[in-house]
Parts: C-alpha cells; sequence; structure tokens
C-alpha cells in the first residue's frame, strides 16, 4: 500500500487522549492523572522491593 494512502488513512482517526481529556472537568483529568501517577510509583516500588529481595535470596546461596 503506498504511503500516502496510509498518512490519508490516519489522519482520518480521531486523538483518542484528546477526546478523553476533553470529556472530564479539569477537576476529574487532575484526579486521573494523580491516580495514574501514584500507581506508577506504586509499581515501580514493588519491582524494586521484589529486587531486593531476589538479591538477598541470591546472596544467600
Amino acid at each position: 500500500m503506498p504511503l500516502h494512502i496510509i498518512d490519508q488513512r490516519q489522519a482520518n482517526f480521531p486523538n483518542l487522549r484528546r477526546l478523553f481529556i476533553e470529556a472530564r472537568t479539569d477537576d476529574e483529568e487532575r484526579e486521573v492523572s494523580r491516580k495514574a501517577f501514584y500507581n506508577a510509583v506504586l509499581f515501580m516500588g514493588t519491582i524494586a522491593v521484589f529486587s531486593v529481595i531476589a538479591q538477598k535470596m541470591n546472596a544467600s546461596k
């Protein structure tokens, strides 16, 4: 398929992120962003804890 046809088709799709942002109030968007940030921090913290546990288990062998 020629590249210019692919570009035309992609241009017809709406920007989904913008649609979701416009569907929320500023307070709702702030809350969603805050929740996503805390979830990311919790995820990285969990990975760090498991990493330390795995290192200690391997060090004792």
